[in-house]
């Protein structure tokens, strides 16, 4: 395992790479720059600005030098937040985002997980229909809808939330409800395919032959086996709540790193953008690779050579 994970690590290095590359020359291949928005300024004063964040380089030679600061830890200032560096930036968000992903990650395993076994153990019930068409539901609503809609119903018409910010715990209950309801049901309709695929294996047959109790045969062989597809999802589903928050964060005002991102690419915010991009990349690596190594922990036919 310890081998498989050196590798993984070792795999990831030319991924960042690529992932530096492409988002590097995108930026600059986009129309705009970082201080168009400024007032006129003389000829001078904008040729020194250039020079001083070395947009007056050719663009291999601005890559080169990015590159370099970057092995070295130093991801440079914000061209916009003047007082920060981008590193002051993300280490002020990436606690704020962590949060509202991880609430709605545990939100969406716990809630999901139980509704999809008990459609499964209640396979073509009224139940069992009642909890897929609602799981439909939430796939087909995405949160950029259902976050107004929260916002209006609850924060505006009843008034019992309110629909901004991120200063205690009334204001985290929309955006988290929000972003955690598409992967509760998913997690719902793989929860109840996998178990209902496990109940019918011959494990399962074999231990309600053996006479075990009903509830030992669920919670101890059951849903071990069919929750398998549902930890391989939560590896990706955990790197999109944490970066797809980048909307709700937008919609709510929450200070993460979400909302430092698409304020930067609105602004041609050069050095913000490459940071949070390299940043999530490297999140979800790690994060499948943590799904990785438990599904191994979990399925013991699992071996990694």
């Amino acid at each position: 395992m310890l081998s498989y994970v050196v590798r993984r690590l070792l795999v990831a290095i030319p991924t960042l790479f690529i992932i530096i590359t492409i988002a590097f020359f995108m930026m600059r291949v986009a129309p705009g720059g970082p201080f168009d928005g400024e007032r006129a300024l003389p000829p001078a004063v904008e040729a020194n600005i250039a020079a001083r964040y070395n947009l007056d380089r050719p663009l291999i030679v601005q890559y080169g030098l990015y590159l370099g600061n970057v092995l070295r830890g130093d991801f440079g200032p914000s061209l916009r937040a003047r007082d920060f560096t981008v590193t002051e930036l993300i280490a002020q968000g990436f606690p704020v985002s962590l949060q509202l992903g991880g609430i709605a990650l545990l939100l969406a395993a716990v809630v999901g997980m139980t509704l999809g076994a008990t459609a499964a153990l209640k396979q073509n019930s009224a139940y069992d229909y009642g909890v897929m068409a609602t799981a439909m539901s939430g796939i087909a609503i995405p949160n950029f809808v259902m976050a107004p809609l929260l916002t209006l119903v609850f924060g505006i018409y009843l008034s019992w939330l309110p629909v901004g910010g991120w200063r205690g715990v009334d204001s985290m209950i929309l955006p988290i409800i929000a972003l955690a309801l598409p992967q509760v049901a998913y997690v719902a309709r793989l929860t109840r395919g996998s178990m209902i695929e496990t109940l019918r294996a011959n494990f399962i047959r074999t231990a309600r032959a053996k006479g075990l109790p009903e509830h030992v045969t669920i919670v101890r062989h059951a849903l071990k086996g069919g929750l398998l597809p549902v930890v391989s999802y939560l590896g990706p589903a955990a790197a999109g709540l944490i970066t797809g928050s980048v909307v709700i964060e937008q919609i709510f005002g929450i200070p993460g790193i979400g909302r430092y991102f698409v304020q930067g690419a609105l602004n041609r915010d050069y050095p913000l953008v490459m940071a949070t991009v390299i940043f999530y990349g490297a999140l979800i690596i790690i994060l499948n690779l943590v799904v990785d190594v438990l599904y191994g922990l979990l399925d013991p036919k699992v071996r990694y050579q």
